[in-house]
């Protein structure tokens, strides 16, 4: 009898693989980072943790055994979510990892952008003293918050150390603790006015694609600055670089865009009120330990004991 598998596509430590390797000592486990360590069992994967490019032709292939599928990021937009759901493939994904390193960036971005960091390190590398017209403080300011969920949470949580009045959106509208006001994605136009930050912490689906352009910049206050952290498509580019040229906004701290890599030739790299980073607001030396431990584990547990998996389980019909 052919031994059940799990394949793992990415590179874990020893230790790691020890962890997972005892709650099915039976199993054959799959573990690497190298297509060709794993390709060849895609086919008979009866859960695979980790999404690549390409996997979709080998796990969900008409023979294909695969039942459960883990993604280790928590965006799971890029996915073929009709066909795993057409084939009744439990999909769980990595949100609540990047809490911490998130949201670290997103006050990064935030201070930074206040306090002039981004200028002065310019002014560094041509060795000018200059003041930069600096005189923002962040403290007791009012920082909108759109996507509260586990990184929402967290950064709700680091804006009330500094004083700051917190206002989120959230699909439910329902309360969260460290947010003083709670809205709906309908209720947008209501929220953007009133804020000196605007963070975009939402995931990509078919409501919030190109949710922010030219309308909603115009509904910021020109002393505004925006933060983008969830995904690029979120917003509509080429209206925020407008908004940037035009005053509408202070500033933007982005780590998403439309394309990426971000093009040699988009205006915003030169802009003097932007800080750009390469997608790299939720990495941390901790993320394989957290998704394995705080996700992959328990809801491993909860399959091999027949029920379905419960820490971030997609629902197809939202897309997240």
């Amino acid at each position: 009898m052919q031994k059940r598998k799990m394949v793992i596509t990415h590179k874990l430590t020893q230790p790691q693989v020890d962890q997972i390797h005892e709650l099915i000592p039976d199993w054959d486990l799959i573990v690497g980072k190298e297509k060709e360590i794993w390709q060849d069992h895609l086919h008979d994967a009866e859960i695979i943790a980790g999404w690549k490019k390409g996997l979709e032709e080998y796990c969900l292939a008409p023979h294909s055994k695969l039942k459960w599928l883990q993604t280790w990021s928590a965006g799971v937009n890029s996915l073929p979510l009709e066909k795993l759901e057409s084939r009744h493939v439990l999909l769980t994904s990595a949100n609540g990892v990047h809490a911490y390193p998130i949201s670290e960036t997103i006050f990064a971005l935030m201070l930074g952008l206040t306090r002039k960091i981004h200028s002065y390190v310019r002014n560094q590398q041509s060795k000018t003293w200059h003041h930069a017209h600096m005189g923002l403080e962040l403290h007791e300011k009012t920082v909108g918050i759109l996507g509260v969920g586990a990184i929402g949470k967290e950064t709700g949580k680091i804006a009330k150390t500094f004083g700051m009045h917190v206002i989120g959106i959230r699909h439910s509208g329902k309360p969260e603790e460290f947010v003083d006001e709670m809205y709906t994605t309908n209720e947008l136009h209501t929220l953007l006015p009133k804020c000196d930050y605007v963070v975009i912490t939402l995931p990509l689906t078919k409501e919030t694609n190109q949710l922010i352009g030219k309308e909603q910049f115009d509904q910021m206050k020109s002393s505004a600055f925006f933060i983008n952290i969830g995904r690029g498509e979120i917003v509509v580019e080429k209206d925020l670089v407008q908004a940037l040229k035009d005053g509408k906004i202070a500033g933007a701290g982005l780590d998403v865009f439309e394309k990426e890599p971000l093009s040699e030739d988009s205006p915003l790299w030169e802009m003097e009120n932007v800080i750009i980073t390469p997608h790299t607001s939720g990495s941390t030396e901790h993320y394989n330990q957290r998704v394995i431990e705080n996700i992959l584990i328990p809801n491993l547990k909860s399959y091999l004991s027949g029920q379905t998996p419960s820490e971030n389980l997609v629902d197809f019909s939202k897309g997240y």
